[in-house]
C-alpha cells in the first residue's frame, strides 16, 4: 500500500506540476515560460519526485515505466497493475486540482474544444505550426518512450554511478519534451495523457488510444534491449572505473 501511494502521490505531482505549467504558465503574455519552460517543469516534477519518493516505490510514476522495467526484469509481475491503477488515478487527482484552479478564473468558459487544450496530447493538428500526421506522432512516441526507458534502465542499473539516476532521469524527460511538444504535446505516459483527458473538451479521447499504445510498445522494446545489453548482474564495468 505504501509503494501505491508513493506512486499516486508521485503521478499526482507531474501531472499537476508539468501540465500546471502548460495550462496557467506557458502563454502568460511577456512574461510566460513558454515550451522551454514547460519542459523543464516535466523534467523538475519527475526529479524531485523521483528523490522524494523513489526510495519507496522506485518512482515510475508512469504505466509505461513500469511496463518497461517490468520487460527488463526489474519490476514483479504481481505489483504491475496495482501500479498502473495508483498512477493513473493520482493523475486524475492532479488533473482535477488544475481544472479547479482554471476554472475560478472569472474569465472561465471552458477549457476549449482546440486540440491540445489543457495540455492534452494529440496528432494530427495544427497546434504549433506544423500538422504532424499519426505516422509521425507514432514514430515519435515509440521512439521517445524508447530512450526514456533505456535512460532509466541504465541509470538506475546496479552497476552505474550511484546517487544520479534521478538527475539523468528528469534532465532526459526534459530533453524529450523539448524535442516532441510540437509534434504531440509529449505524452511518454499513458497515465499524463489520460488524467488531463478526462477534463477536456477537445477530441482528445479520440486520440488516447496513441498515448497509450505508443508509449507502452517503446517501453517494451527498451526493456528488451537494455535487458540483452546490460543484463543485471555483475559482469559490467561500473561508470566510476571507466
Amino acid at each position: 500500500m505504501k509503494k501505491l501511494l508513493a506512486e499516486f502521490i508521485g503521478t499526482f505531482w507531474l501531472v499537476l506540476g508539468g501540465c500546471g505549467a502548460a495550462v496557467l504558465a506557458a502563454g502568460v503574455p511577456e512574461i510566460g515560460i513558454g515550451l522551454v519552460g514547460v519542459s523543464l517543469a516535466f523534467g523538475l516534477t519527475v526529479l524531485t519526485g523521483a528523490f522524494a519518493l523513489g526510495h519507496i516505490s522506485g518512482g515510475h510514476f508512469n504505466p509505461a515505466v513500469s511496463i518497461g522495467l517490468w520487460v527488463g526484469g526489474r519490476f514483479q509481475s504481481k505489483d504491475l497493475l496495482g501500479y498502473i491503477v495508483a498512477q493513473v488515478l493520482g493523475g486524475t487527482l492532479g488533473a482535477l486540482i488544475l481544472y479547479l484552479i482554471v476554472s475560478s478564473a472569472d474569465t472561465f468558459s471552458g477549457v476549449g474544444t482546440d486540440p491540445g487544450a489543457f495540455a492534452t496530447n494529440f496528432y494530427d493538428a495544427n497546434v504549433y505550426g506544423v500538422n504532424f500526421g499519426m505516422v509521425g506522432a507514432l514514430i515519435t512516441e515509440i521512439v521517445m518512450t524508447f530512450m526514456f526507458l533505456i535512460i532509466i534502465l541504465g541509470a538506475t542499473h546496479k552497476n552505474a554511478a550511484p546517487g544520479f539516476g534521478a538527475i539523468a532521469i528528469g534532465l532526459a524527460l526534459t530533453l524529450i519534451h523539448l524535442i516532441s511538444i510540437p509534434v504531440t504535446n509529449t505524452s511518454v505516459n499513458p497515465a499524463r495523457s489520460t488524467a488531463v483527458a478526462f477534463f477536456a473538451e477537445a477530441n482528445a479521447m479520440g486520440q488516447l488510444w496513441m498515448f497509450w499504445v505508443a508509449p507502452i510498445v517503446g517501453a517494451a522494446l527498451a526493456g528488451l534491449v537494455y535487458k540483452f545489453m546490460a543484463p543485471d548482474v555483475d559482469d559490467a564495468t561500473p561508470l566510476k572505473d571507466i
